[in-house]
């Protein structure tokens, strides 16, 4: 591999890793499993508690 061609492959990786830091996150945040299930059921309360009244 010459200079240029390694030179040129740095800027690139540079530049790809600077725009990914950019483009934000497209992931949700990680929920674990016993907050998923402690958010459904305050939900179902909430929807409860209309019906009843």
């Amino acid at each position: 591999m010459n200079r240029r061609k390694k030179g040129n492959q740095i800027l690139k990786a540079r530049a790809k890793k600077a725009n990914a830091k950019l483009s934000g996150k497209k992931k949700p945040k990680y929920i674990c499993k016993a907050d998923r299930e402690k958010m459904a059921l305050e939900e179902q309360q909430q929807n409860q508690e209309p019906l009843s009244e």
